[in-house]
Order: C-alpha cells, then sequence, then structure tokens
C-alpha cells in the first residue's frame, strides 16, 4: 500500500473525453486549483470502469488550493447552483438538437438557447456585482460550468448557421466570453471550435452505425 505523501504525489487522472463539457469543467478547475494532471482520454460510448468509480470533488479535495470555485455565503451558492442547473437543463439538450445528434425542431432547440442566454445575461449582472466573472473577480463555479459549453455554441454557429453569441443583444455574455477564453487556466482546455465541428460530425457517424449496425 502507498503511503499517504505517495498518495499526495500521484498524478490526478482526468477521465473523460476532450470534447466533452464535462471534461473540460474539470481541466478548468484543476488548472485554477494550480492541480497537475494526467488527462486519459474515453472511448465514445464506452464508459471504462475507472470512469464509473471516480467522482472527485474539486473544490473540496483542494480547498485550500487557489480560489474558491463556491462562495462561502449559503444563499450566493445556491443561486450559482440554480443558475448552473439551469445550463445543463436548457443549453445542453437545445445543443445536440442544433447539432444533429439527436432528432428535434431545431428552430424550438435555437429559441430556447436564445432565450437562456438572455436570462443568464440578467444573472450575469447579479451575481458578477460589476466585476469579471460570475463569481466576482475570478472564475468560480458558474463561470465554469457555462463557460464549458462555449466551445459548443462556437460550434453550432457553424454546424446550424445560428448566431449564438450575438453581443449586440447580450453585451455582458459576450464581453465575458472573451474574458473566460483569455483566462490562463482555460486557454489550453477549450478545443477548438472546427475541431469540435469534426468531432461532431464524427459523432453522429458513430452512433447512426450503432442504430444500423447491418447497414
Amino acid at each position: 500500500m502507498a503511503s499517504s505523501s505517495e498518495e499526495q504525489a500521484a498524478p490526478v487522472r482526468v477521465i473523460g473525453g476532450w470534447a466533452s463539457h464535462y471534461a473540460i469543467r474539470v481541466y478548468v478547475a484543476l488548472k485554477l486549483k494550480g492541480v497537475e494532471y494526467e488527462s486519459l482520454q474515453e472511448v465514445v460510448g464506452n464508459k471504462s470502469e475507472l470512469l464509473l468509480k471516480s467522482n472527485p470533488y474539486i473544490d473540496e479535495v483542494w480547498a485550500s488550493n487557489g480560489p474558491a470555485l463556491l462562495p462561502a455565503d449559503p444563499y450566493a451558492r445556491a443561486v450559482q447552483r440554480f443558475w448552473a442547473q439551469y445550463v445543463d437543463d436548457k443549453i445542453a439538450p437545445a445543443s445536440v438538437v442544433l447539432r444533429g445528434v439527436i432528432n428535434g425542431d431545431r428552430d424550438e432547440a435555437a429559441a430556447q438557447v436564445s432565450t437562456a442566454l438572455q436570462h443568464l445575461e440578467e444573472a450575469f449582472v447579479k451575481c458578477s456585482q460589476g466585476k469579471s466573472y460570475f463569481g466576482g473577480g475570478d472564475i468560480g463555479f458558474l463561470d465554469i460550468v457555462l463557460g464549458s459549453h462555449l466551445g459548443w455554441l462556437k460550434a453550432v454557429e457553424k454546424i446550424a448557421g445560428v448566431k449564438v453569441l450575438d453581443e449586440s443583444r447580450l453585451p455582458e455574455l459576450t464581453a465575458w466570453a472573451d474574458r473566460f477564453y483569455a483566462h490562463h487556466a482555460v486557454r489550453d482546455a477549450m478545443p477548438e471550435t472546427d475541431r469540435l465541428v469534426q468531432f461532431n460530425t464524427y459523432l453522429i457517424g458513430v452512433l447512426k452505425a450503432k442504430a444500423n449496425p447491418n447497414a
């Protein structure tokens, strides 16, 4: 059995796919905390046993490293968790429709994303209190959750021909997105838009092959 010092020195392994917004959240959070990690890529549609049993909570495990990802105030924490869940409930499912990964009404999906981002524009003003991020002066939990979708939202604009982050309609959110992308903890974690577009084509092909194995 390894000693506690050896366990602490062992590298952190992030198990997931480079295109997954869930994995991107972990990459950014670990970089904010200054934690070195090794990225282990999963095969699409095939979750390993290691992935299924591994689920650390970064802000708790590395509480003394870097900025706190959630505010100390219970109400402020609840607000950020509410909006983070809102992002996953509204933006994620609409995004896969707009990308053609699943069937659905694309006009309805586009309207859902547009409405969600408008609400998040208003939420940013309240949460940031005039600072740069939802978390205040530095990236926090809600920044990471919404930010993890930015790459795919940019890909959606190319795939579906839908303008998502419109500066004239969402001035605060588009400025926030630029700051988020430029942050040192984010730059290397965010996939290039063209690479995501190519991956989306590959993903659709995989899903079609699974649906029609004898085709």
